[in-house]
């Protein structure tokens, strides 16, 4: 099916066919007509699915043909869990938009930059707004910012604003928008917590899964190595100059070891750099652009790469740490095989990762089996598994008598 059968104008198909997208995905075949047809959405697809542009695509649709006035209103906001991915749809909605007879006023705002400067831009006119949760927050308590004529609301990766403290800051978002608005919410994974959030923003979604043809097993090669912690950069160096990957991405446990170790690849004469929140707004883009261009070939990154980011070509991800959540591990590895290519996953084990990546096993529903390269083989013995003392009952304070304390010191 072509996305011209899916109800959207000559002028988005041009751009579309400008950049070369020609058959919507599964989501988008099935999101767009109804978003079209103004229903609130509660869509769960995989990684790499291309749930933004099924967003996108429908909101710069029904935008175009309402008749503005004057500066522009703000009609849509998305909110993203990173300045990464928030400065990716912003662009998005540019170019899927640029052949419109009026281009929609699309601004994205982020920590890392001027306030003042997005405050701005925005009081000179915005149709689409595009934010990530705490900088919107920040605008928001300005008390210069109109969002009354709003008509669509999105969360994009909802499960990880979950996991970044949003679902306190939804409420205070909730009370600054309109109460009828189109809700869209898209996520990879649906965490039991999600439906709490769900209810406080719609009632009336229709809800869309995409399960993935082609399970993540099969579309990436997944490996599970087992190597003492202490090899672990050695037998890095030992797999990029034996298998010859091009574009690797390999996921740090933080920002101190992401620094650290590009450091040390970067004087083993890698092209490698590091990636994480800690970097300025300007060396994240830099980073990023240069990472695309090919002209770094190792990305050592805290899970702040692990959402959303579209990046071509990446030929292999690395577990150098083993994420916390076994939803991160989806995450984290599909940052390879877009768009139906191929890739590969390694994740670096040892003793004490053994447990939890059994537990990643199971919810990623696979099973992998353990290697060992000649020259790196896993050492020592398994720890001794220690039981810690039994609770006793009645020692701690229950929620209740903590309360009655309460009232009674309140008077």
């Amino acid at each position: 099916m072509p996305f011209s059968s899916l109800g959207l104008s000559r002028d988005i198909i041009r751009a579309l066919d400008k950049s070369s997208f020609s058959i919507p995905t599964p989501v988008q075949e099935k999101v767009i007509p109804l978003i079209l047809a103004h229903h609130d959405i509660l869509a769960r697809a995989q990684t790499g699915s291309g749930k933004s542009a099924s967003f996108i695509l429908p909101i710069l649709e029904l935008w175009s043909k309402t008749k503005g006035e004057g500066k522009g209103k703000i009609k849509a906001l998305i909110l993203a869990p990173t300045r990464e991915l928030t400065l990716q749809i912003a662009e998005a909605f540019d170019t899927f938009g640029q052949f419109l007879p009026k281009k929609p006023k699309v601004i994205s705002i982020i920590g890392g930059e001027s306030i003042g400067d997005q405050l701005y831009a925005i009081q000179q006119g915005c149709d689409i707004l595009v934010a990530t949760s705490g900088r919107l927050l920040d605008v928001l308590t300005k008390k210069q910012m109109n969002l009354s004529h709003l008509e669509f609301f999105v969360l994009d990766e909802a499960d990880k604003m979950l996991d970044l403290g949003f679902a306190e800051e939804l409420e205070l978002i909730l009370r600054e928008i309109p109460s009828q608005r189109q809700n869209l919410l898209f996520s990879a994974t649906y965490p039991p917590k999600m439906a709490g959030i769900a209810s406080k923003i719609t009632q009336s979604a229709v809800e869309i899964a995409i399960e993935c043809e082609n399970p993540t097993v099969e579309t990436i090669h997944q490996r599970a190595i087992e190597v003492n912690r202490e090899n672990r950069g050695p037998l890095l160096r030992y797999l990029l100059n034996n298998d010859k990957w091009e574009q690797v991405l390999v996921f740090m446990a933080n920002k101190r070891a992401s620094d650290n170790i590009a450091m040390k690849f970067k004087k083993y004469g890698f092209l490698a750099e590091s990636f994480h929140g800690d970097l300025s707004q300007e060396d994240r883009n830099y980073t990023l652009n240069e990472f695309k261009k090919k002209k770094i070939r190792i990305l050592f990154a805290t899970d702040i790469a692990a959402r959303g980011l579209d990046i071509d070509n990446i030929t292999c991800i690395v577990n150098f740490d083993l994420p916390r959540s076994p939803a991160d591990y989806i995450h984290r590895i599909g940052r390879t095989a877009r768009a139906g290519k191929s890739g590969i996953a390694v994740s670096f084990i040892d003793y004490e990762d053994m447990d939890h990546f059994r537990l990643i096993e199971k919810r990623s529903s696979i099973k992998l089996p353990r290697e060992q390269i000649e020259g790196f083989l896993l050492t020592g013995t398994p720890p001794i598994k220690e039981r810690g003392p039994q609770p006793v009952k009645g020692k701690g304070k229950s929620k209740k008598d903590k309360l009655r304390e309460q009232k009674k010191s309140e008077g």
